[in-house]
């Protein structure tokens, strides 16, 4: 390299530096919940509208669950809270997200969101409140903003590299299950900070905090059964710090008296749990083997052996083991299939290529330039519409122009297999539910079981209940059971 070369890298490095403490000094603010500084490169406004961007993805994408008590319910719950908060002006809103997971999670401007699967393993309202304040926390002490603002400082004058067209770009994700952005993973000292200010809003509100403790020892019970789900576990988006239940309990005692009670609300909420949808839904589809069958909408498809099937509200996937090759099954926008195909093939950047078969057609995508004039990679593929039940289905595969002969064959087997499911053994399928059920005498949750069998494990069902299997339960008990069950397996 040139002295005069070596000059200037060196004279642009500090320029870029000090410009990076500048922007850091002045973007530095008190945070009013936490009493401390932190970087933050974005303001509430922009933080509102970026909320609001990602809760049309979460909708989207994971659908909310169909039930307008609970929802009506959670937002009341989670308004008292805020308003017992550090940022009580954000627009906050609190929804349940139709999945069988138990997690929740926060985004940028206050919208928070509880997987039905969380729901059901409360065993009261105090332990509903402790999550939805402890995701409070998170908003009120802008953990999110703060990652996202030392993301952009460490971007500082370095280029992104584009996906192809803004066709793929919806897809680019699909092998970490879409929307990866709101699952990253906080830091220990913000697990800690967010369990302090769920504390704080869970006592200001009025609930007893020893509710607290018992919530994330379920969590803890609940990892160790878990299995592989659609939506990340609370365990893979809230590290777990060491002794995080001691500390919370060695917190509440430090509690001024009159705050160390307050309302449980175990009954009331266990009876809203009637009827609740839990595990896995199959009427919005299960796969057998490589097979993905889909109830409410009747169709099957079959998807490359070995492949991961993946199934979101707006899509089902087959992602290959190296995770660069996709078939994916979509809704088209349009009425008819002729006009979906134009619509496709008049997006910018796809070029239309020869038929491959009656309804089908090749295609390729040129990549776009970034800003910096590095090109992505070309993409080959191969699209296709059906109309099924009045709808118009678009199934399409892609890769790499470059890897396309390992993986035509496969994803071509797989395109023309979308079907009507007319087969009653998977087509008569439905959700297992929650029954809440009142025990009539002194017994062990082994004994309830055996007299009330559920059609889940037993440990899975003691940590559903809060309780040890062998643990004897009071008369009068309210209990949970699951019953209904399971989709074909073969």
């Amino acid at each position: 390299m040139k002295q005069s070369s070596l000059r200037s890298l060196i004279a642009s490095r500090k320029t870029a530096v000090a410009l990076g403490v500048l922007i850091v000094a002045s973007a530095c603010t008190l945070n009013p919940a936490t009493g401390r500084r932190q970087l933050s490169l974005i303001g509430e406004q922009q933080e509102i509208a970026m909320g609001l961007q990602y809760d049309k993805g979460v909708t989207a994408e994971f659908g909310l669950y169909p039930d307008e008590a609970w929802q009506t319910y959670i937002q009341e719950i989670g308004d008292s809270l805020a308003a017992v908060s550090e940022r009580p002006q954000l627009p906050w809103q609190f929804k349940v997200v139709d999945d069988d997971t138990v997690n929740a999670f926060a985004v940028p401007g206050g919208f928070i969101y509880m997987t039905r699967g969380i729901l059901a393993h409360f065993n009261s309202e105090a332990q509903l409140a402790t999550v939805m304040g402890h995701e409070i926390g998170h908003v009120t002490a802008r953990h999110s903003v703060e990652k996202m603002s030392r993301a952009q400082l460490a971007q500082l004058g370095v280029g992104v590299a584009m996906v192809a067209s803004e066709e793929f770009r919806q897809y680019s994700q699909l092998a970490e299950l879409g929307l990866g952005v709101l699952f990253l993973k906080f830091s220990r000292d913000d697990e800690r900070q967010s369990d302090s200010l769920g504390l704080r809003y869970l006592t200001r509100a009025g609930y007893d905090p020893n509710e607290a403790p018992r919530v994330f020892e379920m969590l803890e019970r609940h990892g160790q059964v878990q299995g592989q789900t659609r939506l990340p576990e609370w365990q893979a988006t809230h590290p777990s710090p060491d002794r995080r239940v001691a500390n919370l309990e060695e917190k509440i005692t430090r509690l001024p008296l009159e705050q160390q009670t307050g309302t449980i609300g175990r009954e009331a909420y266990l009876n809203r749990l009637r009827g609740m949808t839990f595990g896995k839904d199959p009427r919005q589809g299960y796969s057998v083997a490589s097979t993905f069958y889909h109830p409410d909408m009747a169709f099957r498809m079959d998807f490359p052996k070995d492949w991961r099937i993946v199934n979101q509200r707006q899509l089902v996937a087959g992602v290959n083991p190296d995770q660069n090759a996709f078939v994916v099954l979509t809704l088209a926008q349009e009425s008819n299939p002729r006009e979906a195909e134009q619509a496709f093939f008049g997006q910018e950047g796809i070029r239309r290529g020869s038929q491959w078969q009656k309804g089908f057609r090749h295609f390729e995508v040129a990549p776009k330039p970034d800003p910096s004039g590095r090109t992505g990679v070309p993409i080959r593929g191969t699209v296709g519409f059906r109309s099924h039940q009045g709808t118009v289905f678009r199934l399409i595969c892609y890769t790499s122009a470059d890897r396309w002969q390992n993986y035509r064959q496969a994803m071509h087997r797989s395109l023309p297999s979308f079907k009507r499911l007319t087969n009653k053994r998977y087509l008569d399928v439905h959700a297992k539910k929650l029954r809440i059920v009142k025990l009539p005498r002194e017994m062990s949750l082994e004994q309830f079981n055996r007299q009330n069998p559920s059609t889940i494990e037993l440990d899975a069902l003691a940590v559903l209940n809060g309780v040890q299997a062998t643990e004897t339960i009071a008369k009068g008990t309210l209990v949970k059971r699951v019953v209904g069950a399971d989709p074909p397996t073969r």
